[in-house]
């Protein structure tokens, strides 16, 4: 059993960053990819960026040249950095382990962009 856990979220204006931190607990052996998803009110769930075991990286169009994600292996973390805000990044951040196949899912961590 893997178990993500967010922290980071928080208020912040427009144009300005934010670094959202998970780790993820339990047997991260093999793990096929870490990254973060979000969804905003009335919206599905989308990806926002992913880090693969072999360290290649995948990110929505929206984001891409403003947030960056990175990966500690030794202690099973994943981070982004999200930059250059705008009131549309507001939603509920997901941190994502896929494990041999499985799925984990954070609990989520509210970022809340104001203009």
């Amino acid at each position: 059993q893997v178990q993500p856990v967010e922290s980071g979220g928080g208020l912040v204006q427009a144009g300005g960053s934010l670094t959202l931190s998970c780790v993820a607990s339990g047997n991260m052996f093999d793990y096929n990819s870490m990254g973060w998803y979000r969804q905003a009110p009335g919206r599905q769930r989308e990806l926002v960026a992913e880090i693969t075991g072999g360290g290649r990286t995948n990110s929505g169009d929206s984001v891409k040249g403003r947030f960056a994600i990175s990966r500690d292996d030794v202690e099973s973390t994943v981070s982004l950095t999200l930059s250059k805000l705008k009131p549309e990044d507001t939603a509920v951040y997901y941190c994502h382990v896929e494990v041999r196949g499985m799925d984990y899912w954070g609990e989520g961590t509210l970022v809340t962009v104001y203009s």
